[in-house]
C-alpha cells in the first residue's frame, strides 16, 4: 500500500494524521515522488557524523511530509525529530521553513 493511500484510509476512519507514526515497512518501502524543499545546516566537514540540523518537505501522492530536526547552539543537535503530515503544500513549507529557521 502506498503512503497516501494509507493516510487516506486513517483520514477516513477519523484518525488525525497529522502526527501519525507510520508503520515501519511503510515508511521504508517508498521514495517521496518529489522533493519539494530542502535545508540543512552543516558548519563541519562533509565527513562529521553528529547529527545536524535540516528541514525538508517531501510529496507523496496528495499529502506533503515535512520534517526535520530543529537547530541548537553549536552546529549538532540531539532534539528529537519532528514531522507533520497535511495537504496543504503552504503550511507544509511554511512550517519546514520556521523550524530551520528559528534561532
Amino acid at each position: 500500500m502506498k503512503i497516501s493511500k494509507w493516510l487516506d484510509k486513517k483520514e477516513a476512519e477519523g484518525v488525525d494524521v497529522s502526527h501519525i507514526e507510520l508503520p515501519e515497512d511503510l515508511a521504508n518501502e517508498e521514495a517521496p515522488e518529489e522533493t519539494i524543499f530542502f535545508k540543512e545546516i552543516r558548519p563541519c566537514s562533509i565527513l562529521c557524523t553528529g547529527s545536524h540540523p535540516f528541514s525538508t518537505v517531501e510529496r507523496f501522492g496528495d499529502w506533503y511530509y515535512c520534517r526535520g530536526h530543529d537547530k541548537e547552539t553549536g552546529p549538532h543537535t540531539t532534539r528529537q525529530q519532528w514531522w507533520m503530515f497535511t495537504k496543504d503544500i503552504d503550511l507544509a513549507i511554511k512550517t519546514a521553513k520556521a523550524h530551520i529557521e528559528e534561532a
